[in-house]
């Protein structure tokens, strides 16, 4: 680096490489790649300070002072960052520039220990003049944001490293617990909750065709002689009325219905005209971004923060962390503009709209998510510069943006009732329509909604013909209608995105990782879109609320919300708040003494969900299981009946457990004799999944049971009689696309079969075999191997296409696959190679080339950015090349370890003795031994 340059720190490569450009020669822009240093782990702190630091890598004795240490990761990048810090003469810290941001440029500024003068340079937008402003407009390092920040990395370690072991204990290794993880795992399992207890309740009403002047609409039954028919909203959630309404089963429904076709029409009584405004949203914040990006292009939390990190940081879009709505002068000049030229003059209005900030935090004072710069780029302008997904969110915030600024939208709704007698009954029906008279805002954008109780009530829209009061109409098609109430929907991440943040649990910013935890712990699967919690998660907050309950308590998560931003704002200490959370207080009690005061924690009682009077549900090592007591003998061991991994809690009702455990046994089932071998062939569901195998006949001494097909086994030998060794009966596991219920005789043997000799190499002369292993379906030849595409071709594969198959490149070295990748990258900062994501046979990982690393387990290949890319492999560079097998006897072959044992030989041949000495001492230590037992009893005698 010249002298005379200004160092520019950034987080992201692909933010160095876009700022870059943007301010010359003058400066030279490097990356830190997120953090350089953390709390430290357990064995990276020195033995002389772990008596203070050992347990948390925080003295809580002594102000709470955080050990960090720089992750070896981390190492070569300092190095780097030090290395041109020695020939600049200023520094200028651009992180991102909320409290995440601050304390990556206070950890810099910590490791770095420049001599030069260091500025603080924000901005919220990376276009040339947002760039070239923040340069001349630096500040100070906001410290009250540092320790707002180093109090919440604090907190959830406290929080996390003791609340989390219990879990262990008591519950199943591996889980964790935190400040807001737990709270969003015990609202997805209160809503499952909700569900399981809900009780539906049946209603009916009547629905016909009106028809006036010839075009017809729908009208719905609203009142049966004055009385008002029931809806959905009228029952509770235990299925009981809530006010005083007409309920029609469907017998009279039915007769109505006949008694409407029959009157052959109505009156039309009242026609309701209400104009109406709608008016538009306000521009994306964090939260709302999140929501509609999973309504409206099914992506994750996750997904949709990523793909806006690439947005900002490639220069499409503003800071994407945010709770203001606020929007610049230069923004709504540009939004107004665009509306203007696209949709005409009346599309905005006269005065400029201004949405308030709900927010009081200090780091989120900048602007909402909008598109950067002074003019906005349509999204047809930018679209060959982004991947599918950067298009698709730019989109939606485009035209968010634009919309914010438009009109209000103008409508109408009409509602037409019409009554009629029928069977001695007064009737009242209705119809509602709504009419946009001018459309404004939603020329460009309508938000998406998530799924609500009562939706099958609501009246569907419709064109309504011009009818006035006191024209007579036609009735027909007649038809009763039954209904039935439903729980409250599942949660969504966007709905759930929406709760939390209206519970004021957690910060948008955090609401992706959270969720994505919540997932990956196991405490919840997706179902579509809908998040369904696993018995473990019921488990996990059942434990948390009876032992926990401060801490999982939504109000309590809020407050410590609130407390964490009034540090953020100066306005609260972070020792003292930290010293009342963990001491406690007269206001509350301190983490340490609920964990210290926990007594005894029943574990098997937290792990069981009664479901009928004699089945219980229970969690255990593989998962969920009923434990059923046999009511005529409740001391005998109670039987074993597995629960469906996808049958979601609130559909293990006591209806469909007793459906469980009266099925037929799957497993043990004969398909029938062999008829090569006249052994047995039988499908069994063992602990690795479902396989078949090949038994002996069954002989007269076994029984089959003729309802399930299951063989009773004879009585097993008593322990310690010794059995002949037998050879092992053949096994084949089942394909993912076979079942145990529905294998036959004809596959199993196909299986048993299995590998399958598909022909031998004209050139070579090497046998191909086509066999399933661990991996998936392969071919071999010798010791060279081949991945197959499907289950199915290792049956159906021929010679010629297994030989095509291995006329190409191997995996890895050139092959089809191998040039396919499922996401490609810029090139790598340190190898220079373009970074790229493929599909390998061990699953997806990431390489440049020299590098790879797998994708860890529950983490999708499109939720990878290029800064976790660039991170993954700098983690692996730093661990070193993988040891190969066999390493273990690698002292063995060192030079050292070869010339020992000959310098011991002598000795060894020294010491060896005869059998008459090995005798010797053997009689020796029986003496002794013989000594010492007569010693023992004179002093007991004695005694």
């Amino acid at each position: 680096m010249a002298a005379g340059k200004k160092l520019v720190i950034v987080e992201s490569p692909t933010k160095m490489r876009s700022i870059q450009g943007y301010l010359g020669d003058g400066y030279e822009v490097l990356s830190s790649v997120g953090h350089i240093r953390d709390l430290a782990d357990k064995k990276d702190i020195p033995a002389a300070d772990k008596p203070a630091y050992g347990k948390y890598s925080i003295d809580v004795e002594n102000d709470f002072d955080p050990y960090y240490v720089v992750s070896d990761r981390k190492t070569k990048t300092v190095a780097e960052l030090k290395r041109a810090l020695k020939s600049a003469d200023e520094l200028l810290l651009a992180t991102d520039e909320d409290r995440e941001g601050e304390a990556i440029a206070w950890h810099l500024l910590e490791t770095l220990k420049p001599k030069v003068p260091v500025k603080r340079m924000v901005f919220h937008e990376i276009t040339k003049d947002a760039i070239q402003a923040a340069v001349g407009n630096t500040r100070e390092l906001d410290l009250a944001l540092v320790d707002a920040q180093e109090t919440r990395r604090i907190l959830d370690r406290l929080y996390g490293w003791d609340v989390s072991p219990v879990l262990w204990y008591k519950v199943k290794t591996g889980l964790s617990a935190g400040r807001v993880q737990s709270a969003a795992t015990r609202m997805i399992v209160d809503r499952e909750r909700e569900r399981m207890a809900f009780v539906s309740a049946d209603y009916w009403d009547v629905e016909a065709t009106a028809r006036s002047a010839g075009a017809g609409f729908r009208v719905r039954l609203v009142r049966v002689d004055g009385g008002q028919l029931a809806r959905g909203s009228d029952f509770d959630d235990a299925g009981k009325l809530k006010k005083a309404v007409v309920v029609l089963d469907e017998k009279r429904a039915a007769a109505l219905a006949a008694a409407v076709a029959a009157s052959g029409g109505g009156t039309v009584t009242g026609v309701d005209a209400k104009p109406g405004t709608r008016r538009p949203y306000a521009p994306f914040t964090t939260s709302t971004m999140q929501q509609e990006a999973g309504r409206k292009l099914s992506m994750s939390a996750k997904q949709a923060m990523s793909v806006a990190q690439r947005l900002y940081e490639k220069g499409y879009i503003t800071y994407m962390r945010t709770d203001s709505t606020a929007l610049s002068t230069q923004a709504v000049q540009a939004a107004r503009a665009q509306a203007v030229s696209l949709y005409g003059d009346a599309a905005v209005p006269l005065k400029p709209r201004v949405y308030a900030s709900k927010s009081k935090n200090a780091q989120e004072a900048h602007e909402a998510i909008r598109p950067s710069g002074e003019k906005f780029r349509t999204p047809a302008s930018v679209a060959s510069h982004l991947d599918r997904e950067e298009q698709r969110l730019y989109d939606l915030i485009w035209k968010r943006t634009v919309a914010s600024q438009m009109s209000d939208a103008k409508y109408e709704t009409t509602t037409v009732t019409i009554e009629t007698d029928a069977a001695g009954e007064k009737l009242k029906f209705t119809a509602s329509g709504t009419v946009y008279t001018f459309k404004g805002f939603l020329e460009a954008y309508e938000e998406g909604r998530d799924e609500k109780r009562g939706d099958a009530d609501a009246a569907e829209n419709q064109s309504l013909p011009q009818v006035a009061v006191g024209d007579d109409v036609g009735m027909a098609d007649a038809e009763a209608k039954g209904h039935r109430t439903t729980p409250k929907p599942r949660y969504t991440e966007a709905s759930l995105v929406k709760a939390l943040e209206e519970h004021g649990i957690g910060r948008p910013s955090t609401f992706a990782s959270i969720i994505g935890t919540v997932i990956d712990r196991g405490y919840a699967s997706k179902r579509g879109q809908a998040l369904v919690p696993t018995w473990l998660a019921f488990s996990v907050v059942r434990l948390l609320e009876q032992h926990f309950a401060d801490l999982i308590d939504y109000d309590f998560t809020a407050a410590l919300e609130d407390d964490l931003d009034a540090i953020a704002r100066g306005e609260q200490k972070r020792v003292e708040w930290l010293r009342q959370f963990y001491y406690g207080s007269d206001a509350q009690v301190g983490l340490r003494q609920v964990v210290d005061n926990l007594g005894e924690i029943d574990a098997r009682a937290l792990n069981s969900t009664p479901i009928t009077e004699n089945a219980t549900l229970r969690f255990g090592k593989y998962g969920p299981y009923l434990e059923v007591a046999d009511p005529a003998n409740p001391d005998a061991k109670p039987r074993i009946v597995n629960v469906p991994e996808d049958l979601a809690p609130d559909e293990l009702t006591s209806e469909k457990a007793q459906e469980l455990i009266d099925a037929p046994v799957a497993g043990d089932r004969v398909l029938g004799e062999n008829p090569e071998n006249g052994k047995v062939v039988v499908v069994k569901d063992g602990r690795f999944g479902p396989y078949v195998q090949e038994n002996d006949p069954v002989s007269e001494d076994d029984a089959v049971d003729a309802t399930t097909g299951e063989v009773v086994e004879t009585p097993k030998p008593k322990r310690g009689a010794k059995k002949d060794a037998a050879p092992k009966p053949r096994t084949a596991s089942l394909f993912r696309s076979m079942s145990v219920d529905t294998i036959d005789l004809d596959t199993a043997l196909k299986l048993l079969s299995l590998p399958r000799v598909v022909g031998a190499d004209p050139e070579s002369g090497d046998e191909i075999t086509a066999q399933n292993g661990r991996f998936g379906p392969y071919l071999k030849k010798g010791a060279d191997s081949r991945s197959l595409e499907s289950e199915a071709q290792i049956f159906d594969i021929t010679l010629e296409q297994a030989l095509a198959v291995y006329a190409q490149p191997k995996y890895g070295a050139g092959s089809r696959r191998a040039s396919s990748a499922l996401a490609e990258f810029e090139a790598d900062p340190v190898s220079g190679k373009p970074i790229r994501i493929r599909d390998g046979r061990f699953g997806p990982y990431v390489t440049d080339g020299e590098t790879n690393v797998t994708i860890p387990r529950g983490q999708k290949p499109e939720d990878i950015t290029f800064e976790a890319a660039v991170q993954m492999l700098a983690d692996k560079r730093a661990k070193g090349p993988a040891p190969k097998r066999g390493t273990k006897k690698a002292p063995a072959k060192k030079t050292a370890a070869k010339k020992a044992p000959a310098k011991k030989a002598p000795a060894k041949k020294a010491t060896t003795k005869t059998d008459a000495e090995k005798a010797a001492a053997r009689s020796a230590a029986a003496k002794k031994a013989a000594a010492t037992r007569a010693a023992n009893a004179k002093k007991k005698a004695d005694a």
